[in-house]
C-alpha cells in the first residue's frame, strides 16, 4: 500500500523567525497562521498562486554559505518591477557566482538567497 505524503512546512532557520516571517509574509502577500517566541509561520497562495505554509524556525548560528534550497519565484508580468519592489521591502540583489544569467539572484534581510525568474508558462499551477 503506497503512502501519500505531502509538504507540509518549508521551514526556514533564523535568529529572529518573526522579523524574516513578517518580511515574507510581506513579500509574498500571505497570512500569518502562528508565531510565538521560537516559531512564526505564514501561508496562503499570495502572489505564489500556489499554497505555501512556510516556518520560521529560531537557530542561534549565523548563516554562512550559500542556501542548498532556495525561491525561484516567478512574477506574471514585469521581473525588473518584482525586483525592485523587493528591494524596497529590504530585499538585496546578491552575487553567488551566477555570471551572465536571464534571472535575478537575491537575499532578504537574513542573507537568505532566492531568484526571480522571468515572466513564463512553463511551471506547473
Amino acid at each position: 500500500m503506497a503512502v501519500e505524503l505531502k509538504i507540509g512546512w518549508l521551514t526556514v532557520d533564523s535568529k529572529d523567525p518573526k522579523k524574516i516571517g513578517e518580511w515574507w509574509k510581506e513579500a509574498l502577500d500571505l497570512e500569518v497562521v502562528f508565531e510565538d517566541t521560537d516559531e512564526f509561520a505564514v501561508t496562503g497562495k499570495g502572489r505564489m498562486g500556489s499554497q505555501w505554509n512556510i516556518l520560521f524556525y529560531r537557530a542561534p548560528d549565523d548563516k554562512k554559505v550559500k542556501n542548498r534550497l532556495h525561491f525561484d519565484l516567478i512574477p506574471d508580468t514585469d521581473r525588473e518591477a518584482e525586483v525592485a519592489r523587493l528591494e524596497s521591502l529590504g530585499a538585496t540583489r546578491a552575487d553567488i557566482g551566477q555570471k551572465d544569467v536571464t534571472w535575478t539572484v537575491m537575499a532578504d534581510p537574513d542573507g537568505n538567497e532566492f531568484c526571480i525568474l522571468s515572466p513564463r508558462d512553463d511551471v506547473p499551477a
